[in-house]
C-alpha cells in the first residue's frame, strides 16, 4: 500500500525545546552506534542506509522556521555516507542552512548514527539504527545465506511514525507550583579546547541484574545509585547543603501505547541529600528505590506530562513571536538545569534477529551535554556505559567504576577509537573578526580626528558612521551566508532603514525615500527572482521570501506616499504597483503554495 508523508508537521513538546536552546556548546546532538565484528564496507553501507530511509523516511527533513513556531518540512535532501570525520555528536542543526539532522558515519568497525534530538528520541534512534543494521549485514551476507528479516510491524504506517503522541495523550491539568531545593552544580575546571569527552566501559548484563536483584530493585535504580554516590565522594562537606539531583528520561511509550517515530518521553529527578541523610550506599539505595516506585505510575507520569504541555498551550506563549518565545524557552531551560546535578539515561536493551546476533560485537550510546551525563544500552550480555562530558576531570567515572567494584561488578574500560577530527577551516571567522578589528580601528580614528580638529563639516564622524553602516550589511551578509533569500531580505531591511536614517541625520533631503527605497525594494524583489531561478527553488521554498520582500515595497512606501513624505512620487508608485502586482501573481498562479506556506509559518 502506498504511503505518503505530510509535507510539514508541527513539532512536538520535547522538539520544541531542543529547537530553541541547541547551541555550538549544547548541540542536543546523540549518537548510537552499532560494533560489528567486521569491518564496514562504505558502499554497502550507503545502500543499507537508502533501504532503511525507505522504511522510515521521516527522518528526511529539515528544519525551518515560522513567525510562531519552528516546524519540520520533508525534503527532497539525501544523507551521504561517510568516514567518520569530525567530533562526536557535533553540530547537525545550522540555523539557516537546509541540512538533514541525522548523520550515518563509520570508522573500522563502527557504524555511527547520529541525530539531533528535535528530530527523534532514543527509541527512535535505537529503532531506526536496527533497521540499518539489519539491511548492512543483509546485504553483506546474504550470499551466506542470511534471510532479510523485517523488524518493523507490517502495520504500522508513516502517518503513525508521524504521529505526536503527545498531543494524543494530552488532557489539561492546573500545574501546582513546586519549589525545588538548588542541586548541587558540578564546578570542574572545563576542557581548553571545549571537546566532549567521551569515557566508555562495558560491564556484564548477567552481573548488574544478579546484584541488582540480591539487592531487591531494578538495574536502573542501581545504577542511578551508584551514579549519586560517585558525586557525592567529590563534594566537600560545605556543598552537602545542596541535594545530588539526576534527571532520567522516562519512555511514554511504556505507559502510552505509540509506534510515533517522534519525541515521546519524558523525566523523573531522583536525587538524595547527602546533608540531610546518612549517606551509606543502602540508605541512598532504598531512597531512591522508594522514588521510582512513586514516580513511575501512569497517573504521576501523565501529570508531569501534561504539566509541561499546558505550559505550551498556553494562549500568551503560542501567540509571542518565536524570537521572543525562544528567549523565554532558554532562560526557562537555564533555570531547569539548576534543579539537576547530572544526567542518567537508560536506552534499554537492543535486540536483533538471533542469526543477525553472530555479526554483531555489541551498540554503545551516549550525547552532547554541557553537564556530565551517563548513556546505558544492552546488547546479549554487555551493557555499555557512555559517559560524557566537557569537564577536565575523570573522577566521578572513576569513582562510578570503583563503586561498581566494591559491589561485585568488574568494569571493562573501552579505549577511544576516534580518527583524527577533520575541524572545518576557520579562515571565514578569522577574515571577517580581522575585518571587524580594521573596521572598529578605522571608526576609533576618525572619531579621535573630529574630538581633536573639530572641522567645520563633520566629515570624520559621516565617515566612521559610514564604515559602521559597511560593517553591518557586511556582517550581517555573513551571518546568513546559508540562506541567500534571507540575506537578500535582511539586506533590503539594512539600506533602506539606514539610508532614512542617514537623510535624516544629515538635514533631510528626502533622497532616502523618493529614490533609495523604492529602487533598492525593486532590486532585491528582482534579485530573489534570479536567485530561485538559479537554485532552482520550488514555490515553497522561495514563497515566504517574495511575500516578505513585495509586502515591504508595498506598505512602506504606500505609508510614505499617502502621507505626503514622498516629493518625487512617480518611482515610489511605480514600486507600489510592482510588488502589488508580484504579490497577486504569486496568489493567483501559486495559490496553493501561498495558502499552505501562510499556514505553515503563522502555525500556533
Amino acid at each position: 500500500m502506498q504511503q505518503t508523508r505530510a509535507y510539514w508537521r508541527k513539532l512536538d513538546n520535547a522538539a520544541k525545546l531542543f529547537s530553541a536552546t541547541s547551541s555550538k556548546k549544547d548541540t542536543r546532538v546523540f549518537r548510537f552506534y552499532c560494533v560489528l565484528k567486521e569491518e564496514v564496507d562504505q558502499e554497502r553501507l550507503q545502500e543499507a542506509l537508502d533501504k532503511t530511509l525507505v522504511t522510515y523516511p521521516v527522518f528526511l527533513s529539515v528544519m525551518r522556521k515560522g513567525l510562531f513556531w519552528h516546524y519540520l518540512e520533508k525534503s527532497g535532501l539525501r544523507p551521504v555516507v561517510r568516514e567518520e570525520y569530525r567530533e562526536p555528536c557535533s553540530n547537525l542543526y545550522v540555523r539557516d542552512k537546509k541540512d538533514l539532522l541525522f548523520e550515518v558515519t563509520y570508522y573500522g568497525r563502527r557504524i555511527n548514527f547520529e541525530v539531533f534530538h528535535a528530530l527523534t528520541d532514543g527509541t527512535g534512534a535505537t529503532e531506526f539504527l536496527r533497521e540499518l543494521v539489519k539491511n548492512y549485514l543483509y546485504l553483506t551476507h546474504r550470499g551466506d545465506g542470511l534471510a532479510d528479516q523485517p523488524l518493523l510491524d507490517g502495520d504500522v504506517t508513516i502517518q503513525d511514525q508521524e504521529n505526536d503522541s503527545f498531543s494524543k495523550y494530552y488532557s489539561e491539568v492546573k500545574k501546582k507550583k513546586e519549589k525545588k531545593p538548588r542541586a548541587y552544580q558540578l564546578k570542574k575546571p572545563r576542557k581548553e579546547t571545549g571537546r566532549l569527552q567521551v569515557n566508555e566501559a562495558v560491564l556484564s548484563v548477567k552481573d548488574v541484574l544478579a546484584r541488582s536483584r540480591e539487592l531487591g530493585v531494578s538495574m536502573t535504580v542501581f545504577l542511578t545509585t551508584v551514579f549519586l554516590m560517585a558525586i557525592h565522594k567529590e563534594m566537600t562537606k560545605q556543598q552537602e547543603k545542596h541535594p545530588v539531583v539526576l534527571m532520567v528520561p522516562v519512555n511514554l511509550r511504556k505507559f502510552f501505547a505509540s509506534d510515533s517515530m517522534l519525541n515521546f518521553f519524558n523525566w523523573i529527578e531522583p536525587g538524595y541529600h547527602f546533608g540531610e541523610g546518612g549517606g551509606s550506599f543502602e540508605e541512598v539505595l532504598q531512597h531512591v528505590k522508594e522514588y521510582f516506585e512513586k514516580e513511575l505510575t501512569t497517573e504521576r507520569v501523565a501529570k508531569h506530562m501534561n504539566e509541561l504541555i499546558t505550559l505550551e498551550m498556553h494562549p500568551i506563549l503560542r501567540l509571542a513571536p518565536l524570537e521572543l518565545k525562544n528567549l523565554g524557552i532558554r532562560a526557562g531551560a537555564r533555570l531547569a538545569e539548576r534543579d539537576v546535578t547530572a544526567i542518567f539515561s537508560n536506552m534499554s536493551a537492543v535486540k536483533m534477529p538471533k542469526d543477525y546476533e553472530v555479526y554483531i560485537e555489541r551498540f554503545g550510546v551516549y550525547t552532547s551535554t554541557p553537564k556530565i551525563e551517563l548513556c546505558m544500552c544492552s546488547f546479549g550480555d554487555k551493557l555499555s556505559l557512555g559517559f560524557t562530558s566537557r569537564f577536565d576531570t575523570l573522577n566521578i567515572q572513576r569513582n562510578f567504576y570503583r563503586i561498581l567494584k566494591e559491589q561485585g561488578i568488574e568494569a571493562e574500560k573501552v579505549e577511544p577509537e576516534f580518527p583524527e577530527p577533520d575541524v572545518p577551516s576557520e579562515l571565514e571567522m578569522k577574515v571577517f573578526r580581522f575585518f571587524s578589528f580594521f573596521c572598529l580601528v578605522a571608526a576609533v580614528v576618525f572619531v579621535a580626528l573630529d574630538f581633536n580638529y573639530h572641522p567645520s563639516v563633520r566629515w570624520t564622524l559621516f565617515t566612521a558612521a559610514g564604515i559602521g553602516s559597511m560593517w553591518l550589511a557586511l556582517a550581517i551578509g555573513f551571518v546568513k551566508r546559508y540562506n541567500l533569500m534571507k540575506n537578500a531580505m535582511w539586506q533590503l531591511i539594512i539600506v533602506t532603514v539606514g539610508c532614512i536614517l542617514w537623510d535624516a541625520f544629515t538635514g533631510w533631503h528626502g533622497w532616502s525615500v523618493d529614490f533609495v527605497l523604492p529602487i533598492v525594494c525593486m532590486v532585491i524583489l528582482f534579485s530573489m527572482f534570479i536567485i530561485t531561478k538559479v537554485q532552482k527553488n520550488t514555490a515553497r521554498e522561495y514563497m515566504i521570501y517574495f511575500v516578505m520582500a513585495g509586502g515591504y515595497g508595498v506598505i512602506l512606501p504606500l505609508i510614505l506616499l499617502l502621507t505626503n513624505v514622498v516629493k518625487f512620487k512617480i518611482i515610489c508608485t511605480i514600486c507600489v504597483g510592482v510588488c502589488f502586482l508580484f504579490l497577486a501573481a504569486l496568489v493567483i498562479f501559486k495559490g496553493k503554495e501561498f495558502r499552505e506556506e501562510m499556514h505553515k509559518k503563522f502555525h500556533v
